[in-house]
């Protein structure tokens, strides 16, 4: 019988052990059987992304306990034999904290091929959960977000990865996982797969392709001023400025430095191009030399795209060779196949310039000079038609002076006719008289207003004695005395109301305390406070009444009401095991 230990508390100093699997060890004494030793297995070749060793996997045996306890139980007893240890129970705590530190030392890096499934896209933090699996088991995988932003290429569900990690135990719940520090596509490189992805993403946006929103502009025949977007010591830059040059030595550059190549230099890319597109240049070259596609990955990035696609101006891609392609040459208005070609196409020769001026201004003399002959040889016949203008005037007066005397002839009857009919009106007008008419009006209309007043007066006076005698009804029916008689009447009930409430509590508060007392000294932790217990069966929970309840060799729990508690399940517990059953005696 021993007492069950709290947590926090050492455990007790004891010969014997248990290791990771719950055997028996002892710590002074072998034991007693020994097993023939297995031949050595082969060393077992270094783990491959692909594949991992066969060592590496742990191997558990099953149900060690029982095997030794069978094997222990088999043999005879032999004089001199050492006796059979106690057995020892691990918590689940450290149970898992021995799983933790085995596992986590036996797999600090490991590489594991599987399939992707029930990934969700990244959570509220930045991290990815998602579930590695084949044919055989599945593990759960976890990406930082600090290793998730560092990924060329997009998770989805079916994707077959190499994840490089280490395997990690979570004791709160008692489950292991793999924390993912590196993943690389099977079949396919992450950055090829990160290039054909962020091209789907960009045409589905109508940055590339056939469906994009801005179609690519025109370059500028003759730039005032060209942007160079490069790193001021590659050769690129030295290539561009000598045919550039060479080609005509007049044409304007502007550099704008930035890292072509390492962590960081997309960013200074795309920042240059935005700050060429705020100056005054007619065209932006984005250019470097050749390179791996690890070197030339700067201009694969999105933030890359974005920004060239956002440039006011249009924007030249010259990177690399003529095999290379980035994801900016799509994106880009014109794709030169090497910097020496994106100088060609922006710089036509000086010199074939000239020679084009100079025949254009010879044609255009020649032209002006037959158009000047056309337009002379014009005026003198036109000079000929023009008439005399005073000749024209006294014509144009005789025609006038005509149609003046035609239209005189025609308004004088017609005028004499509304002369008469004027006058014929105005005798008519005389003869009514309309000013006797009005005056005859306004006296019937004087009338009607004095009878009009004097009817307003009256129901005036008359409305007004009513409403005194409404008003006079009314005070003397006024509700202020008996709304005051009701309210003394409401203040009495009320204290009434109050008193009778507080004995009715108190009363109600006595009757608990009372009961209260009562139940307290019913209580089963008051009778373990004196000296009783409570014994249980611990394989089923149930309350030992008699000793038919229990039998020899059956583990049994005792609680005891100690140190003050409150409740049974914070009773200390004694753990006992039934040795012997005897029958009833007088107690």
């Amino acid at each position: 019988m021993k007492r069950r230990r709290k947590a926090g508390e050492e455990p007790p100093a004891a010969t014997v052990q248990g290791n990771l699997f719950g055997t028996v060890e002892l710590a002074p004494k072998p034991l007693a059987v020994v097993a023939p030793p297995e031949p050595p297995a082969p060393p077992a070749p270094p783990p491959t992304p692909e594949k991992a060793s066969p060592a590496e996997r742990p191997v558990v045996a099953e149900r060690p306990v029982a095997i030794a306890q069978d094997v222990s139980a088999s043999l005879p007893s032999l004089p001199g034999a050492p006796t059979r240890p106690a057995r020892t129970v691990l918590t689940v705590g450290e149970l898992t904290r021995q799983l933790k530190e085995t596992i986590e030392a036996r797999y600090p890096r490991v590489f594991v091929r599987g399939e992707v499934s029930g990934f969700r896209g990244v959570n509220a933090r930045g991290h990815l959960y998602f579930t590695l699996k084949d044919a055989e088991a599945c593990i759960d995988a976890k990406v930082w977000a600090s290793t998730a932003g560092r990924l060329r290429f997009a998770l989805r569900d079916g994707l077959e990865v190499v994840a490089e990690g280490s395997v990690d135990v979570y004791a709160p719940q008692g489950r292991y996982s793999l924390i993912v520090q590196r993943l690389e596509p099977v079949g396919e490189g992450a950055r090829a797969l990160a290039f054909e992805q962020l091209k789907e993403r960009l045409a589905a946006e109508g940055l590339i392709g056939d469906r994009r929103v801005r179609p690519p502009r025109l370059l500028p025949f003759l730039p005032r001023r060209i942007g160079v977007v490069t790193s001021r010591t590659g050769a690129a830059l030295q290539d561009f400025l000598r045919v550039l040059h060479s080609r005509n030595p007049r044409l304007s550059v502007l550099l704008c430095d930035a890292r072509v190549q390492g962590e960081g230099s997309a960013d200074e890319v795309a920042e240059a191009i935005e700050r060429l597109g705020r100056t005054d240049v007619d065209v932006i070259v984005v250019t470097r030399g050749g390179g791996s596609v690890e070197d030339l990955w700067t201009f694969n990035e999105e933030i890359v795209a974005r920004a060239i696609h956002a440039s006011p101006v249009p924007v030249v891609s010259a990177i690399g060779h003529e095999i290379d392609f980035t994801i900016s040459d799509f994106v880009a208005d014109w794709r030169a196949p090497t910097p020496s070609a994106a100088a060609e196409r922006l710089s036509p020769v000086l010199s074939d310039l000239e020679l084009t001026l100079a025949t254009h201004a010879s044609r255009l003399r020649h032209a002006m000079s037959r158009r000047l002959v056309e337009l002379r040889e014009r005026q003198g016949s036109l000079a000929g038609r023009l008439v005399d203008p005073r000749r024209r005037m006294g014509q144009e007066r005789l025609f006038l002076s005509d149609k003046l005397d035609e239209m005189m002839r025609t308004l004088r009857p017609a005028l004499r006719t509304r002369r008469e009919e004027l006058r014929g009106l105005h005798e008519r007008l005389q003869r009514a008289r309309p000013q006797a008419r009005l005056g005859e009006q306004r006296s019937h209309l004087l009338r009607l207003a004095a009878r009009l007043q004097e009817a307003a007066r009256t129901s005036i006076s008359s409305r007004r004695a009513e409403l005194a005698r409404g008003q006079l009804g009314l005070e003397r029916a006024s509700p202020v005395a008996q709304v005051a008689a009701e309210r003394a009447k409401l203040a009495d009930k009320k204290a009434r109301l109050v008193t009778l409430q507080r004995q009715v509590f108190s009363e109600a508060q006595g009757r608990f305390q009372r009961l209260e007392a009562r139940l307290d000294a019913l209580s089963p932790l008051k009778v373990l406070s004196r000296g009783y217990s409570v014994t249980f069966r611990r394989r089923d929970g149930a309350v030992v009444r008699t000793i038919s309840d229990v039998r020899p060799g059956e583990l049994l729990g005792i609680k005891l009401a100690t140190g003050g508690a409150k409740t049974l399940d914070g009773c200390e517990e004694i753990e006992a095991t039934v040795t012997a059953v005897k029958g009833p005696v007088d107690c």
